[in-house]
């Protein structure tokens, strides 16, 4: 056969990918996904799906009356919410002559690519229903709004008010009985936030020009998302109780190196043919599920007017 039975097998393209790459990024994914940076992480799924029992109504307790009164009964109900895992996949394509040229390590300049990439995936589904998987809850943007939690910008006097005044974003998240431990904005809102002037025309954000800004709405930071996830159609900023979401994974990223494979596009046709291109093919996988429990509270029982996030819209 001469030259012509010569492959790159998967021990000969193994040294792309060291064994712990795959915690590796587990580990760093919350540096790419804010919401998994600040959602509340649950114990990995053993199977795609997990049922969650959410209290749905609560007890409520009476006075007696007298000392022969009948006491009162009670009720508590559950219901269930599920997380429902689904796959994220990246497969990137490499031919072996840049694996034969290269003097550097191919999978370290590839790897934050993909993590970017997974990142930008998963905000975009969770917080704007961008490409979300079916069996997902919908997201943020849509259920805060349904719940009545979105403010449209230019409500009230100045954006002050619409963040935090009486009938601000925070003020419909709190009258649901919830907290706000989550701020997230679109790199647009900077400079509106550094255009906010106090009664003496000095900027509120801005204590010196020599002095970074520091971006807080009543104490809590304001992480503004850089990775392209944030549609600012949709919103302007997301403001909530980050404990109140929780997301768990499936199935860690795992991969496998493909060498004779065809790669083809929605439509069915072929985009490459690894073995006649003399190409190899990086595949990864992983699946991921998340939920929003949002149990009943003491200030808003009803599920339908109640949501732990809510929305500053264009």
């Amino acid at each position: 056969m001469g030259d012509y039975d010569k492959f790159i097998s998967r021990a000969d393209a193994e040294a792309l990918i060291p064994e712990d790459a795959s915690t590796e990024i587990i580990q760093r994914l919350p540096e790419e996904s804010a919401a998994l940076k600040l959602f509340r992480p649950m114990q990995n799924m053993s199977r795609k799906q997990r049922r969650v029992p959410v209290i749905s109504v609560m007890p409520v307790s009476h006075f007696v009356d007298g000392d022969t009164g009948l006491k009162k009964i009670t009720e508590q109900k559950w219901e269930n919410k599920y997380l429902n895992a689904e796959e994220i996949a990246c497969i990137v394509p490499i031919p072996e002559a840049v694996l034969d040229d290269a003097d550097y390590d191919i999978w370290a300049q590839v790897k934050p690519q993909i993590m970017a990439s997974i990142g930008r995936l998963i905000d975009g589904a969770i917080f704007f229903g961008t490409n979300k998987p079916a069996a997902w809850p919908s997201d943020i943007v849509t259920a805060a709004t349904a719940a009545g939690n979105a403010v449209a910008f230019g409500t009230g006097v100045d954006m002050y008010d619409d963040l935090l005044g009486e009938n601000g974003m925070y003020a419909a998240v709190e009258a649901d009985g919830f907290g706000i431990t989550l701020n997230i904005a679109s790199v647009s809102m900077k400079a509106k936030l550094r255009g906010l002037r106090d009664a003496n025309g000095q900027p509120i954000f801005l204590r010196s020009m020599g002095e970074k800004a520091r971006y807080e709405l009543d104490g809590e930071e304001i992480m503004f998302q850089k990775s392209g996830a944030f549609d600012t159609t949709k919103a302007l900023m997301i403001s909530g109780e980050a404990e109140q979401a929780v997301y768990s994974i499936r199935q860690d990223i795992t991969y496998k190196v493909l060498t004779e494979a065809v790669i083809q596009d929605a439509a069915g046709d072929i985009v490459y043919n690894l073995a006649q291109q003399d190409m190899v093919a990086l595949r990864l996988v992983m699946r991921l599920a998340w939920q929003v429990p949002n149990p009943p509270t003491d200030l808003q029982p009803e599920e339908v007017n109640r949501y732990p996030f809510g929305v500053l819209t264009p």
